[in-house]
């Protein structure tokens, strides 16, 4: 934006010089011609201009809303992934896999309580003085399927591999693997994807971005196959999720 904004400052001081050296040099039958001349390309600057600015408004009025879809998708994969993880103690980089597993899998549900108990050896040392010890217990409530804790009876898990929007038929990178012994994934997107079909430069632009508000490097993306995390690199403002 500063650079449009440079841009216009020139192109006005640029039109200041030219009036001044028509008036200045260029014989009196020859300026109503360079006048229409200058008005045009003044005309076309100034057009140029506006569009360069509105353009880029509108660039990133669709960006946050694309976002904003994709980031969705991505909050639901990473809670299939983390159901998937308390189930079978690590992350899968197949999407076949995590959607099966979303229809077949269940909860166990536990209540964990402390309870007392005679501590028989502790007892038998102490030449018969009833001893006690505390002990967790752990019971089995009943089971709940994964799909209805997770998404109810809606069944947008079974595309939750499809990037929603941009590019037509684009899938989410999905990976899953071990770092330091930890399980860890990641799903990400590249931003040319999301935002396929607008202006080339200003997706290049998007991809070097690095802000607080804004969503930093070329892709969206949630986990991390270089740290042990679960959460993505966007701002919260773009999630309706979180």
């Amino acid at each position: 934006m500063l650079t449009v904004i440079l841009a216009i400052v020139i192109v006005i001081l640029l039109t200041i010089g030219i009036v001044w050296l028509i008036d200045k040099f260029v014989p009196q039958n020859l300026k109503p011609i360079l006048h229409i001349i200058l008005w045009a390309a003044i005309a076309f600057l100034g057009y140029s201009t506006f569009m360069s600015v509105y353009g880029e408004i509108q660039f990133n009025k669709l960006k946050d809303k694309r976002y904003a879809v994709v980031i969705d998708k991505l909050i639901d994969i990473r809670d299939s992934e983390m159901a998937y993880k308390q189930v079978n103690g690590k992350f899968t980089d197949n999407f076949d896999a995590l959607v099966k597993f979303i229809d077949t899998a269940h909860y166990t549900i536990t209540q964990r309580r402390d309870s007392t108990i005679i501590d028989a050896e502790a007892t038998k040392r102490f030449g018969g003085v009833t001893m006690t010890k505390e002990i967790i217990l752990i019971d089995t409530l009943g089971i709940v399927p994964v799909k209805d804790s997770l998404f109810g009876t809606d069944t947008r898990y079974k595309t939750m591999m499809n990037v929603p929007v941009g590019k037509k038929g684009a899938k989410f990178t999905l990976k899953a693997g071990m770092l330091d012994n930890i399980p860890v994934f990641e799903a990400s997107v590249d931003k040319a994807i999301i935002l396929d079909g607008e202006d080339k430069n200003l997706i290049a632009k998007e991809k070097q971005v690095v802000s607080v508000d804004g969503v930093n490097g070329p892709k969206l993306m949630v986990g991390s196959m270089d740290e042990v995390k679960t959460n993505g690199n966007w701002p919260k403002n773009y999630s309706t999720k979180e």
